[in-house]
């Protein structure tokens, strides 16, 4: 299955017209459009869910997002979100687990998976995994088909700590992870891929990829 062109047209127009009179004359344009996002969710969670059996529950309002923003504590006051985001995790609203996520958005798209801008609660219990465990975590981001897709675990000044977090010593072996404050891979997705017949199958495959990294973060998520 792929994104259709009407959606995506959508999603552009409502991009430059990211205001409350625009949407309510296009109504009509909306409705086809969360038509298709339904489609488009319950394809992803029909395939990604052959993968990964903690996912078969899922249906189209857990995975999903409203269009409106939350714009309370926002600089940007624009009331609607301008791409299509999909989020397919085990965990619940009281139970913050990781999961797989796909972007769609006109020359921005991409794919992601793992634990994003955890809690201090999930965060320690993630850092606790990892220092025990690190060879496994070395493993999982070693494996060929990983580094293919998504290279390594994402890495910048913004999810980045500068130096050992709180209760781990400088020179423990895997005080790179462990600086951390996201635990994610990321992969860009093309136009052409999104407009590929193909496209649910094999984005789902790339997600799967990330299956070993999703399944040891919710590991020490749900050890006590």
């Amino acid at each position: 299955m792929q994104v259709p062109n009407t959606a995506l047209a959508f999603l552009t127009d409502l991009k430059n017209n990211n205001n409350r009179e625009w949407f309510q004359a296009n109504q009509k344009r909306y409705n086809d459009y969360k038509k298709n996002y339904k489609e488009i969710a319950e394809a992803f969670i029909a395939e990604i869910s052959k993968g990964d059996t903690s996912l078969q529950h899922l249906e189209f309002k857990n995975c999903t997002f409203r269009i409106n923003r939350d714009i309370r504590f926002s600089k940007d006051k624009s009331p609607y979100k301008t791409n299509m985001g999909l989020w397919f995790s085990a965990g619940s609203k009281h139970n913050n687990l990781a999961g797989y996520y796909v972007h769609i958005e006109k020359g921005a798209s991409f794919i992601a998976g793992g634990l994003y801008c955890p809690e201090a609660p999930e965060l320690k219990k993630t850092r606790r995994e990892i220092a025990g465990f690190y060879e496994d975590l070395e493993e999982i981001v070693a494996d060929k088909n990983f580094k293919k897709i998504y290279n390594s675990l994402d890495r910048d000044e913004n999810n980045t700590l500068k130096t050992a977090p709180k209760d781990y010593p400088k020179d423990h072996p895997a005080i790179e992870f462990l600086k951390l404050k996201s635990f994610t891979a990321t992969a860009k997705i093309t136009d052409k891929e999104l407009e590929s017949e193909n496209f649910v199958t094999e984005t789902t495959k790339k997600l799967l990829a990330l299956k070993p990294l999703v399944e040891f973060i919710n590991r020490g998520l749900t050890t006590e």
